[in-house]
């Protein structure tokens, strides 16, 4: 019976894997997203597709399958002339650009992946992505071993916190830093009442104007054309408004807002991803900057994860002051990559890498 059946019918019923290449955002990314480790569950459909709708480009997906699972889903984002196979994997900068793998996807799932990739794309940019990120670093190992030549550039050193062992270790957060915060909240409520709130799923896209007018009161709007500021719709706004009409997103969505006789003061917005937070911006009205509104808010925002089930929060590249203060330590670097096809373009990998490192 088996000989009547067609290559690809055999395939998925043998489990071996397959690729293909579709037009658009393919819905199995959700699938994707949801077996993959729990730090990648934000890289849905509606996040590749906010992006798109925001940043522009010409989408498709390279969907790997073992079986009839999809294992991996890479939305691609491609510019410039159709025959030059220039693709990137689109998103936010913040907090890294990956895409969905399985967790227990088999190195044959990476391979079908990347002969399939191999088609239609010359030059493949991942990232900004973690080093050992959980989807890009094996498809770049896998990537190696078929030939494809890798070229990278450091962008930042991350910094990550761990309140589960500070907590163990009784030194998180100090007793000194809440007495001295005490005393700043007791000052900063002579400027009005103080209120506390924290937000998610349905508080959104709302919500997003009180972030955009603290963005709007701080040293971005004085200092900046205000451009890469993330709620404005002068800046990334858009993008976070697009991305939270996914009601998963929506819940993974976090704020917490400090208002002084209704009036926002600070806030910080983070993305929850398991017992990971993801800390995405935080800002405050300089206004109240005499009694560290920001501060006092991040401290409260972090005991409330705690009692959510957060353990760890990763708060990215950029200004290690305030992360060290609060304690966290340098993590993993982040780096951004090009995928170079096997051929001609593998060839050029060293004038690319002078080319690239120079930007």
């Amino acid at each position: 019976m088996s000989r009547h059946l067609s290559p690809s019918a055999l395939s998925s019923l043998s489990g071996t894997p397959r690729a293909a290449l579709v037009t658009g955002l393919s819905p199995l990314i959700d699938g994707v997203a949801e077996a993959a480790p729990a730090s990648h569950g934000f890289l849905r459909r509606a996040w590749f597709d906010a992006a798109l709708q925001v940043y522009g480009g010409r989408a498709k997906t390279l969907i790997a399958s073992e079986g009839e699972r999809a294992v991996l889903a890479l939305p691609l984002r491609f510019t410039g002339p159709v025959l030059a196979g220039l693709a990137s994997v689109p998103g936010c900068f913040w907090p890294f650009r990956s895409f969905p793998l399985a967790a227990n996807a088999g190195d044959a799932a990476l391979g079908a992946a990347l002969d399939e990739l191999a088609r239609s794309v010359t030059v493949l940019r991942i990232g900004p992505v973690y080093d050992g990120d959980a989807s890009a670093a094996p498809l770049i190992a896998a990537a190696r071993a078929r030939g494809w030549k890798t070229v990278s550039r450091t962008v930042a050193t991350s910094f990550l916190l761990d309140m589960a062992a500070a907590q163990s270790a009784g030194t998180w957060p100090r007793n000194s830093t809440l007495r001295k915060n005490r005393f700043h909240e007791k000052h900063l409520a002579e400027h009005g009442t103080l209120h506390w709130s924290f937000l998610s799923g349905d508080a959104w896209p709302e919500a997003f104007d009180d972030l955009a007018n603290v963005e709007w009161a701080s040293w971005i709007a004085s200092r900046t054309d205000g451009r890469d500021a993330k709620f404005t719709r002068a800046g990334h706004g858009a993008f976070w408004r697009a991305a939270a009409a996914d009601p998963v997103l929506a819940d993974m969505f976090r704020a917490a807002l400090l208002t002084v006789d209704g009036r926002p003061a600070a806030f910080s917005f983070d993305i929850d991803a398991g017992d990971l937070k993801y800390a995405i911006a935080n800002s405050y009205d300089p206004a109240f900057a005499k009694h560290s509104p920001g501060k006092l808010l991040y401290y409260r925002n972090l005991v409330h994860a705690i009692e959510r089930g957060i353990t760890r929060v990763d708060w990215g590249a950029g200004d290690s002051g305030y992360k060290r203060t609060i304690g966290a330590e340098a993590g993993p670097v982040i780096r951004d990559w090009l995928l170079l096809r096997p051929g001609v373009p593998a060839l050029l990998s060293p004038a690319v890498r002078l080319a690239w490192r120079d930007q």
